[in-house]
């Protein structure tokens, strides 16, 4: 089920450049499953079209009192304002913070924010100077005394050039903070996770490369599954046919080992959690031709080299975060495993073996057990590999608390 399924979310938008994000966070809404319906502020026409907003939303965008001045036709703002789950006001410029603070009535957004019964979002967007100036601080301040909830402006390159905290959060967020308020707040939320899937592909030349059968199913599986708990995911991907259908999940391609032990150790301070799901070739070649290698009647020799681990670096850095490895034996595995556990100072291994029918690489499936320090495992039967991922991401949770 959609995470917002049957939810109605009023929208107000607002005369502030940020409010062309307001088209994503529309369609973020109907994807997420729920019905919305938009209310704009005259000055926000400026920057984006009620059309567009209308398109999205799949319903009449409200912006006036009057719709047809010849007939009589007006907007109920009674009735929009009793309509709504939640009134989420995005982007919220500076001058409607100060007339929602006082109670300002001039146009038919703050007409339905002033008959609205249901929690009201506020989502500030504005310039730096703008955010930080005290009677924008006392707006802020007196709609939280009201109980407004506020969802923070966030920092970063603002429309005027400058750098600091003044950016509406970004839609994704957002719908986050939604998510927390009707169903509470998940196991993980604030949490950082990383998570490699795929495998990696070694160029030999332009055309040909060595690599491994890994899908990166398992991978995908997880990142899915940290993401629906409430972390906030990045997952660093291989070659794959594979799709993330959550927008939340940040999703970093790579191709070669090199690219993948560099996006993962330079994202790996500022992680919580880290799940290594990747099959990462050991193996490289030492030099790689130009041009295409022509076949010949001689036998061709390839000189490999060891590529970069990414599972020891990550275990020899981490102080607090929890690291998760994975490995695939196909003799004395959970010996193996353990060894691997230990000398990669891991917190946890996922074992699985190729001698198991229906688990590895490329199936639906997979049979895994969880080995932990202090000889502690935990053994599961053949299951789905989504299945896999809710019990991994569980362990996860029961062993980070």
């Amino acid at each position: 089920m959609a995470s917002l399924s049957g939810k109605k979310i009023i929208l107000g938008v607002t005369g502030s450049i940020a409010a062309y994000k307001s088209a994503l966070l529309v369609r973020l809404l109907v994807k997420a499953g729920a019905e919305v319906r938009v209310v704009m502020t005259p000055a926000s026409r400026d920057f984006i079209t009620p059309l567009t907003l209308a398109t999205l939303s799949k319903n009449e965008v409200k912006s006036d009192f009057t719709e047809d001045l010849e007939t009589g036709t007006w907007s109920n703002h009674v009735e929009m304002g009793l309509w709504g789950d939640v009134f989420l006001v995005a982007p919220a410029s500076a001058n409607t913070l100060a007339k929602m603070a006082t109670g300002v009535c001039d146009n038919f957004l703050l007409a339905v924010y002033l008959s609205a019964k249901c929690p009201v979002f506020v989502a500030p967007a504005m310039d730096l100077d703008m955010h930080n100036h005290v009677t924008t601080q006392g707006n802020i301040q007196m709609l939280e005394s009201q109980n407004r909830r506020i969802i923070e402006a966030e920092s970063g390159e603002l429309a005027s050039g400058l750098e600091g905290k003044g950016r509406m959060a970004e839609p994704e967020h957002i719908i986050h903070e939604l998510e927390e308020f009707f169903f509470g707040k998940k196991p993980l939320s604030g949490k950082k996770a990383l998570v490699s899937a795929g495998p990696t592909y070694e160029a030999i030349d332009p055309v040909r490369f060595i690599g491994n059968h890994s899908s990166g199913k398992m991978g995908y599986r997880i990142a899915e599954e940290l993401s629906a708990q409430g972390a906030a995911v990045t997952l660093v991907t291989g070659p794959s046919h594979e799709k993330i259908q959550d927008d939340k999940i940040k999703v970093i391609p790579v191709t070669s080992a090199k690219e993948m032990y560099d996006a993962c150790t330079s994202r790996w301070a500022s992680m919580d959690i880290g799940v290594m799901a990747a099959a990462v070739a050991d193996y490289r070649p030492s030099t790689v031709a130009d041009q295409k290698l022509k076949k010949s009647e001689s036998e061709l020799s390839i000189h490999l080299e060891r590529t970069d681990d990414i599972l020891k670096y990550m275990g020899g850095q981490k102080i607090t975060q929890f690291l998760v490895g994975f490995a695939l034996e196909t003799n004395d595995a959970e010996e193996n495993a353990r060894k691997k556990l230990e000398a990669k100072n891991l917190d946890m291994i996922v074992l699985n073996s190729l001698e198991h029918k229906g688990a590895g690489f490329g199936h639906e499936t997979n049979r895994v057990s969880f080995i932990l320090p202090n000889n502690k495992i935990n053994r599961f039967e053949l299951k789905s590999k989504s299945e896999v991922a809710i019990d991994l991401v569980s362990q996860i949770i029961e062993e980070t608390k």
